[in-house]
């Protein structure tokens, strides 16, 4: 019956902190358009085929998660390019990695992963697969 994930919903209490994060550490595209009921200008970070949506603690619009806050969710992206390199970039952006690389299980196959947190302290994994 479900097929893939479009989008989800990301809730942050420091929103500009938020975005520098996953538009210029992680390199997800920023988008700006309008929408909802009423129509309001909304944020997104486009990344492959899906995308995160932005809500602004205290200010999020219906329908929206029963209890929506900063910090609940725990997040794995699959990376674009090998991990050795998104250590690098976290580097170089001074974002320390809290733990990894180590290996773990994806949705398809093991797994090699670094957690980060992100400033609302959501916890992010970044991981490429392994060879089988």
């Amino acid at each position: 019956m479900i097929d893939h994930l479009d989008h989800l919903v990301l809730t942050t209490s420091r929103p500009e902190a938020c975005i520098d994060f996953y538009a210029r550490v992680l390199g997800m595209r920023l988008e700006r358009f309008v929408g909802g009921t009423p129509p309001v200008e909304r944020t997104a970070f486009v990344f492959g085929n899906q995308k995160i949506n932005l809500h602004i603690q205290g200010r999020e619009f219906e329908p929206k998660a029963h209890l929506p806050v900063p910090g609940a969710l725990d997040l794995c992206f699959i990376a674009s390019t090998p991990l050795t390199d998104v250590v690098t970039r976290l580097g170089e952006c001074h974002w320390p990695i809290i733990e990894g690389p180590v290996q773990r299980t994806g949705a398809v196959g093991k797994i090699r992963s670094v957690y980060v947190r992100d400033p609302d302290f959501n916890l992010i994994e970044i991981s490429e697969y392994l060879a089988a």
